[in-house]
Parts: structure tokens; sequence; C-alpha cells
């Protein structure tokens, strides 16, 4: 279904901009089946967008017409809390404002990228090095992001052992950044069917969950392992693979709650986290670290007729590894 969304006039300090692509990310397929609480519908998703600046308000610095940007995970924030202070605008103590399906600082609902164009202050606009193809682009901003953002926190890099569960479009950027962090990674998957693809990514082991001997072969083997499924696991099981001091991080979200045993955090000093998005400047820190690494996601290119197919194949998992539509075909 195609409709018309209006977006607000251009503030001093707001840049226009033209959406070339925008990744589709499990949140969005969450969001607009309401499996995450109650929708502002009539809603238009999408928070991993790319495209060219086209106008900027008279007090903008930061961009020019003709820029190539993108826009992630949000779009405003309160920028006078301590987390925001801090650069850390994805934890704004006032709730930061996601680009979809929040209230906006004018009081309107904000709307995806699934769109022909988004008008977003200066502030959470991004840089996108020219060396990144376009439409690879587009996930950087939130599969890239979600995964660097924990890496970088607990410090993956040589001499740390790092398994990332699960080869989806967030599992398999997690093991290409930590492969150039200098970290020694391991995929865990529930079968072999990717293995090839995940050692091509730079994974230097590669496991099945589904064979419960993997379990006691990697037990206390992990400084740190990145969750990027969002579905219910034996979380006893993957904590016991944690060695002394690490740390299991959930970046998947799944909607039901996770148990936990907390005698097996106990054993090994052993941490539980959950690490969202990063703030802006992680983030242009994560898109210019892929840029000078060659990093960037596989992505297959859709039109905007091809969105709900591509939502059953993302549920069936039937996707190397990002679905990016053409926004071409919208207009």
């Amino acid at each position: 279904m195609r409709t018309t969304i209006e977006r607000r006039d251009l503030g001093p300090r707001d840049v226009l901009i033209e959406i070339t692509y925008a990744g589709i990310c499990h949140s969005d397929i969450h969001t607009v089946r309401g499996e995450w609480g109650k929708v502002p519908y009539p809603l238009t998703v999408g928070h991993e967008i790319v495209g060219h600046v086209t106008e900027v308000g008279a007090e903008v610095t930061r961009h020019a017409v003709g820029d190539r940007v993108g826009v992630g995970c949000m779009v405003n924030s309160c920028r006078e809390c301590e987390n925001c202070k801090a650069g850390m605008e994805q934890y704004c103590l006032d709730g930061n404002t996601g680009t979809y399906a929040a209230v906006d600082k004018d009081g309107t609902v904000t709307q995806g990228g699934y769109s022909t164009h988004i008008v977003v202050v200066e502030d959470f606009v991004l840089r996108v090095p020219e060396s990144i193809p376009h439409e690879a682009a587009a996930p950087l901003l939130c599969a890239g992001i979600t995964t660097y953002s924990p890496l970088a926190h607990w410090k993956a890099g040589p001499g740390k052992k790092v398994a990332v569960v699960g080869l989806g479009g967030l599992g398999h950027m997690g093991v290409k950044i930590a492969v150039a962090m200098g970290a020694e990674v391991t995929v865990l998957s529930q079968t072999l069917s990717k293995k090839d693809e995940g050692l091509a990514f730079g994974a230097q082991h590669y496991h099945a969950t589904g064979d419960p001997a993997t379990f006691e072969t990697l037990k206390n083997t992990f400084d740190l392992i990145i969750n990027t499924v969002s579905a219910p696991i034996d979380m006893g099981a993957y904590l016991s693979l944690l060695r002394l001091d690490g740390t299991f991080v959930s970046v998947g979200a799944p909607p039901e709650p996770l148990p936990i045993q907390v005698f097996t955090l106990f054993n090994n000093r052993r941490s539980f986290a959950g690490s969202s998005i990063g703030g802006i400047a992680e983030t242009q820190e994560m898109l210019d670290f892929c840029a000078e690494r060659g990093i960037a996601p596989q992505v297959e290119v859709i039109s905007a007729d091809e969105v709900n197919d591509a939502y059953e194949r993302v549920l069936k998992s039937d996707v190397r590894y990002r679905f990016v539509i053409d926004i071409a075909s919208l207009r």
C-alpha cells in the first residue's frame, strides 16, 4: 500500500534529504505488527536511510546541498541530560526520538525511511563516506552500529575470543566488524548451513548450536558473546560458554523474556548485558571505520512493491543478508 505522508517545513537547523535507499530491519516488522506495543497507525517505518541533501535551513553548518548522508534509528533527543551530553543520545534519559513511531519535539509522529524524502535536524544526520556503496550503506545505520557499539565498548580486539550468535543481518555485520577489530571470531548458528559464508566473512570458527556437543566443547571459552537473534534461547547454555569475567550481550530483541539462572552468572563472574544502537559520534566513527577497512553488508536490493514478500522472507531467514529498498521505485 502506498500513501502520502506530510513532512514538517524546513526549520533553521533542519536538513531535507532525498532518500535513495532504505534498509529493512526486523524492528520494522515487530513494529508494524504491533509486537512491541501500541502503534500510531498510519505509520511509515524504516530507520536505515541513505540519500542526498537537497535543501538546508539557514543555520545549518554540518551539511550542504549535494552531500551524501544517512539517518539511523533516532532523529532527536533532549540534548540536555548527562547521557546526551556524554554523546550517548541513544540512552537519552528523556527517551530519544525514534526515526518512526515516536513523538518529535514539534508534537508530530515521526515517519520513517520507506519514503521519498525526510526532514531531520542536522545534529542527527550522518556523513556517508564515498567509498561505501550507496545501497550497502543503509544497513550500517542500524545493523552496523548495533553490533559495532558493544564490540567497541567491551573492547573486542587482539587476544579476545568473540562469539557471534546468529548469522543474519546483524550477525554477519558483527562477524565482519569483530574480525576487522582483530578478535578471534566464532559463529554460533543453529546449523552449519552458512558455515562457508561465515568463514568467508573472516570468522575463524563455526559451530552448530543444534548439536548439544557444541556447548560442552566450548564451555568457558569466550570473553564476549554478541547475541543477534530475536528468538528465545537457552540462556544457561550460552552463559556457560563465557570464561572468567566474560560478558554476554544481547542486541537481538525477542518479544518474550529471557529467563536467567543467577547461579550461572556467579560461576566465572560472568555478566549479562544489553546494548542499543550507538550515539551520533559513535555511528559516524563506525561509518568511517567500515569505509577505511572496506566493510559493507551483503544486501539484496528490492523495489517498494516487494516489501511484503521481503518481510515474510526475513521471518524465514531467507535473505543474504539484508534487504534494501530502492526508493526510486516509489517515484
